[in-house]
């Protein structure tokens, strides 16, 4: 039986069984047809555990990214337990060496370019007004980009200054937001959000036809704002994220503090912003003896 007449089988499993979501078999579809054409599409009883070996070499000479290699690998290495777990065929496919993930540092925003960011939008548009109030939120809680955008009214303490927030895996916890960023908040709920179609909602941030404001569109909104503030280095939502971090920690925050305002389960995910404060660190003192 050739590798091409189980595929569809393999893609059903995936379907019905996993849930995996059409964008997702989409990508495996693009990354089992690179293994059937480098493997010239055998019999699947020739497949052996050096070929997904070869494989992995192969697609390094192409000088792909790391993160390519592994996805096109890790489909592969699917494909071969669907194989096995339906006794097509019968191989282990343990010592196969996957390529080390490449690791790179998130972008975090100087203090400066920060504020300059913060600064430049035009608070006499309703929107920009929502807008403000959603970056100093952001960049005052650490939030995720969709805990931002899910957070609910009754999510908002304003009397004593904190977020109630549903993160990863349906853990609640409680974040401290300074005053200047509820300052903006409250602005925005009493002047914009009171006067939106939607204002019975139960969310917070509101788009000007009452809904959910998307992950595109506050996407865009952020570009718009840093193009604005001349910022050179490309940002994201998430940035803000990494910045909030990245401060805390360069003044001085508990990393365990701050592993549970971000809502990591694992110190490691936070560790990372440690690296960045040094090397922000680094640079400075760099900057300073070259300058000497």
């Amino acid at each position: 039986m050739k590798i091409n007449e189980v595929i569809d089988e393999f893609f059903v499993y995936l379907t019905v069984e996993k849930g995996d979501s059409k964008a997702t078999l989409d990508t495996y579809q693009d990354d089992m047809d690179k293994f059937v054409e480098f493997m010239h599409n055998p019999d699947i009883s020739e497949l052996s555990k050096n070929d997904v070996t070869d494989f992995v070499s192969y697609l390094s000479s192409l000088g792909l990214k790391t993160s390519t290699i592994i996805r096109r690998t890790t489909t592969v290495r699917s494909f071969y337990r669907f194989l096995n777990k339906n006794q097509l065929i019968d191989v282990s496919l343990i010592g196969v060496h996957m390529p080390k993930a490449e690791k790179h540092l998130p972008v975090v925003l100087s203090y400066e370019e920060l504020e300059t960011l913060l600064d430049c939008l035009n608070l006499e548009k309703p929107s920009e007004i929502r807008d403000k109030a959603m970056l100093e939120t952001m960049y005052a809680s650490g939030l995720r980009v969709s805990e931002l955008l899910n957070l609910e009214m009754g999510n908002v303490n304003a009397e004593k200054g904190y977020l109630k927030v549903l993160g990863k895996g349906n853990k609640e916890r409680i974040i401290p937001i300074g005053d200047f960023a509820l300052e903006y908040l409250v602005k925005y709920i009493d002047k914009v959000r009171q006067k939106n179609v939607g204002y019975r909602s139960k969310y917070l941030f509101l788009n000007t036809r009452g809904g959910v404001i998307s992950r595109q569109y506050f996407w865009k909104q952020i570009k718009k704002y840093a193009a604005r503030a001349n910022i050179e280095v490309e940002i994201s939502p998430h940035t803000l994220r990494h910045s909030f971090a990245t401060h805390l920690l360069e003044n001085g925050a508990n990393i365990k503090q701050v592993q549970e305002m971000l809502g990591h389960a694992k110190i490691e995910t936070t560790q990372i912003y440690t690296h960045i404060s040094t090397k922000r660190i680094l640079s400075v003192y760099d900057k300073y003896m070259s300058d000497d």
